[in-house]
């Protein structure tokens, strides 16, 4: 299997633009939230048991999840929330496994935002935590989603505390600054890791 360096950091810190970052030097990707919508796709087992534990309400009108209604029951609901990761973990946690074992570059990224908390960290060699304040947090996500900051708050509250996710980090990437004025210097940090995980392979 791949060296795998874990990708990870709290909701609007900005793993999406670190992971495309890396799969422009060519870095295969296997990001969780991907697989997480691919197992509740039109036609597979997992959609079926939501919308019969949810009703049919949790579906759109063409049939596919509405992520929208099941983020806002499951942050309003701990037992809710409870059940839906009882069903989707282990699956999503076998097909991620599945992926990562079928790579065969010197180094895989493996995305998972909550790769501590779902103790996902422990099939990676080296962790890279996006680090952000929570106030950045909060202005980005609430002008991407359109989502309330009550809600924003609910669902950091719900992931592990920044301080305790960098105490889990080998690197870090600090992203506090608006992407437009940082681009060009996270493109710098990202080529220095990449070199660095290429080295960490080859031990």
């Amino acid at each position: 299997m791949s060296y795998i360096v874990g990708l990870t950091g709290g909701i609007g810190s900005g793993k999406s633009t670190i992971a495309y970052l890396f799969a422009a030097l060519g870095v295969p990707i296997v990001d969780a939230d991907i697989v997480a919508r691919e197992v509740v796709a039109c036609g597979k087992p997992a959609l079926k048991m939501i919308a019969n534990h949810f009703g049919q309400e949790i579906l759109l009108a063409d049939g596919t999840l509405n992520r929208t209604l099941l983020r806002k029951k499951i942050f309003e609901n701990p037992g809710e929330k409870n059940w839906l990761n009882t069903l989707l973990h282990p699956i999503i946690r076998q097909e991620c496994l599945d992926q990562l074992s079928a790579i065969k570059s010197p180094y895989v990224l493996f995305v998972v935002p909550l790769l501590i908390e779902n103790g996902l960290n422990n099939l990676c060699q080296s962790i890279l935590v996006v680090d952000v304040s929570e106030e950045t947090q909060l202005n980005r996500t609430c002008q991407r989603d359109q989502q309330s900051e009550k809600l924003i708050k609910k669902i950091i509250s719900s992931q592990i505390s920044r301080v305790e996710r960098l105490k889990w980090a080998t690197e870090i990437i600090e992203n506090n600054i608006d992407l437009s004025e940082n681009f060009c210097h996270l493109a710098k940090e990202v080529l220095t890791l990449h070199h660095l995980y290429l080295s960490k392979s080859q031990l």
